[in-house]
């Protein structure tokens, strides 16, 4: 039997990865490992406790205020005890994070496989999304099976010389078939009532500072100007934003900010939104699923494909233009409905089925 550790660290990873993990432990072929980094902390075991999963390693890599030395150095430094006693035939990571990065690195210095899920992703600029873009690239480079979730990807990665790709769909959509539930109750609805409802995402590095401060600019001028739309925004840990945040909202009686909510709660408040305005890549491919349209609040994307399929739109952090775009959204039908009816381009929520059969199908080479 051959030995798979799968290794994550942040929420969104966990999101994605769980799902894959489920599968892969309904295989009799695979021993699976599960090695978590701890690079998020509350927020991820909050993930780990809605799909029941429970993994065989902690690093608890987390402390205040860690920078991405940090993050990277004490990743290397935990793992390569995991993976010398392990002896995994193969390690799966995920995306683009520090943990998949540095993950991967380690499994390279070791000579062991690397498989890639949700692989090809690109924006073609090197510090946008930072540092995320080179985590993907220097991956791809060590990378034995890439894990596309779309056709663009797979051909992203095949004109860079790649191979042994595979086009899966995304696992984010895997994910809401165990999430999303018509009984779902929390209290929050009671507030929002039949208003309509924005959810509000905004925690990339690159937009802290003045692009937070534009963004929650143009969110208090929407919500001036129309009493019967309500904001919630689940703020991000980060006490900078924390604090940028409380100045500009506090007061806002339809402007709620709140803890980060659990994946099962977050999804099923997006299900009920109206539009979704975010800085987060894993929204930007759950969000289709859900019919709900999304004004991307960056000024580049690594999922272009939702842009070409009329799911997404880049409105950065101009102020103006985010209003302009939700305005447009609250009084033209036709292109909400337009954003909102787009085909999905990220999977029927099939792809960790798709990722255990190729690994079943290439079991001899693993």
């Amino acid at each position: 039997m051959k030995k798979i550790l799968i290794s994550f660290g942040t929420r969104p990873e966990a999101i994605k990865m769980c799902p894959l993990v489920k599968e892969l432990n309904k295989c009799n072929k695979f021993k699976t490992v599960v090695c978590v980094t701890g690079q998020h902390k509350e927020m991820l075991n909050q993930v780990l406790e809605a799909f029941d999963v429970n993994p065989d390693y902690n690093l608890e890599i987390m402390k205040p205020k860690q920078n991405l030395f940090d993050v990277t150095i004490n990743i290397l430094d935990k793992i390569k005890k995991v993976l010398e006693k392990e002896k995994p035939d193969l390690v799966l990571v995920h995306g683009d994070t520090s943990t998949t990065f540095a993950t991967a690195l380690a499994s390279f210095y070791m000579q062991i496989p690397i498989g890639h899920v949700e692989a090809g992703l690109r924006t073609n600029n090197i510090y946008s999304p930072f540092p995320e873009e080179f985590n993907r690239q220097a991956v791809s480079i060590i990378t034995k099976y890439h894990f596309a979730p779309t056709k663009k990807a797979y051909e992203t990665l095949i004109n860079e010389g790649r191979k042994n790709i595979f086009v899966t769909g995304n696992t984010a959509i895997d994910a809401l078939k165990t999430t999303v539930k018509d009984s779902f109750y929390h209290p929050l609805i009671d507030w929002i009532k039949d208003d309509k409802l924005i959810m509000l995402t905004a925690h990339r590095r690159e937009n802290l500072g003045m692009p937070l401060k534009n963004i929650f600019s143009a969110v208090k001028e929407i919500i001036s100007e129309n009493r019967n739309v309500k904001v919630l925004y689940p703020i991000h840990l980060n006490p900078e934003i924390r604090e940028i945040a409380n100045i500009y909202f506090s007061g806002e009686e339809n402007i709620k900010l709140i803890e980060p909510l659990d994946v099962i709660s977050f999804h099923n408040f997006m299900a009920r939104s109206y539009l979704i305005l975010t800085d987060s890549g894993g929204i930007q491919e759950e969000a289709p699923s859900l019919g709900k349209p999304v004004l991307v609040l960056r000024d580049t994307t690594e999922r272009p494909e939702g842009i070409e399929a009329g799911t997404l739109k880049l409105v950065g952090t101009n102020p103006k233009l985010i209003y302009k775009e939700t305005m447009n959204l609250f009084t033209n039908p036709k292109e909400y409905e337009k954003m909102s009816k787009a085909t999905n381009p990220y999977g029927d929520g099939y792809a960790s089925k798709r990722i255990v059969r190729i690994l079943v199908d290439n079991y001899e080479n693993i």
